[in-house]
């Protein structure tokens, strides 16, 4: 098991070595709980994570939650992702000094795992249905397929961030919150809002972000921005890494679809590799033997609009059918369009 040589802070102020475990970064003030971490070899972890392609609510949401099970319930656990993270998610585990989560290792049959931010099979492990789930905490809609041996705890509510939804069941003071737990849920909420740009957005979303921001005494605008930017920055991804930044399978009547969408305040530097990109879809679709095609978004954060890619004719029906427009071009803005789950999935039809 890899150990982290950090030096954080704790509760009152002073630094503590983290010596041989791996989460939570802020150590336990219950003894039962610090000696089951110091002892994380021997005892049973359980393991938290989210989605392929994780975004940061998926991973911020898989460290909040094995946090709060290890420190509030005495539950070790231990967050992973399932995947690469994006630049923006990178940004903010080393703006609030949060170690990367590994990488999530292969299940066992009968493994207790809790599942943040998505409950669709055909975004977990292939096994998933043969671990034993013992918790779900989200907010997309129940897609089904998921299947347990005994009752699950299963948190789903229509809020824009899972996030959001771990800071109501946690019932904890804003005040209580660790900084890097605080930090974790506001950078999550303004991802996933687009910082309140998006109609996925409620009142109550922001409110917690409101709260969470004047906690850690961040302007929200200015932090968000800065969000941004490391989001918009994808230098380091090739293109057929930008396909699969945050990208989720969907079934289109008989057609099965990767919807993958990049979010930035740059638009024209992901257009100027619009080239590359269709080629990388093309060799997706030749490789992967359960998608008929890729829709590509590239949203404008501050123009609030999306530009998909509609290279063939596959594409070009599927966006005029579902968004009402005539497609005449390889490309086609979509003004207003900024959320996958409430405006491009819904929509889409053939």
């Amino acid at each position: 098991m890899k150990r982290l040589r950090l030096k954080l802070k704790n509760k009152t102020g002073g630094t503590v070595g983290p010596a041989g475990f791996i989460y939570p970064l802020q150590l336990p003030t219950s003894s039962t709980t610090l000696a089951a971490l110091f002892v994380s070899n021997i005892v049973y972890m359980i393991k938290v994570f989210g989605h392929i392609s994780p975004d940061t609510d998926a991973t911020a949401s898989a460290i909040i939650w094995a946090w709060y099970l290890s420190e509030h319930t005495a539950t070790p656990a231990t967050p992973y992702v399932l995947g690469e993270l994006n630049s923006e998610t990178n940004f903010v585990l080393n703006h609030f000094a949060v170690a990367t989560p590994e990488l999530l290792p292969e299940l066992q049959a009968g493994e207790d795992v809790v599942v943040v931010d998505t409950n669709n099979p055909q975004e977990l492990p292939a096994n998933i249905n043969e671990t034993n789930i013992v918790e779900i905490v989200d907010h997309h809609k129940l897609v089904g397929g998921l299947t347990t041996e005994v009752p699950s705890t299963i948190t789903i509510r229509p809020l824009a961030c899972t996030a959001t939804v771990m800071f109501d069941k946690m019932n904890i003071a804003v005040e209580a919150l660790p900084d890097h737990i605080a930090g974790l849920m506001l950078s999550a909420i303004l991802s996933d809002t687009l910082a309140f740009r998006s109609p996925t957005t409620t009142p109550h979303d922001k409110d917690v972000a409101e709260r969470l921001a004047s906690r850690l005494g961040l302007n929200l605008t200015e932090f968000a921005n800065t969000m941004f930017a490391a989001k918009s920055d994808v230098s380091m991804f090739t293109d057929s890494g930008l396909i699969m930044i945050d990208s989720k399978k969907f079934a289109v009547g008989d057609k099965n679809f990767r919807v993958s969408v990049v979010e930035t305040t740059t638009p024209e530097t992901i257009l100027a590799r619009e080239a590359g990109i269709v080629e990388a879809i093309k060799n997706c679709v030749a490789e992967e033997n359960d998608v008929d095609d890729v829709l590509f978004f590239i949203v404008d954060i501050f123009k609030e609009e999306a530009t998909v890619l509609t290279y063939n004719d596959l594409t070009k029906q599927i966006i005029a059918s579902s968004f009402g427009v005539k497609v005449e071009s390889d490309k086609e803005v979509l003004p207003g369009i900024l959320s996958r789950k409430k405006q491009i999935l819904p929509a889409l039809k053939l």
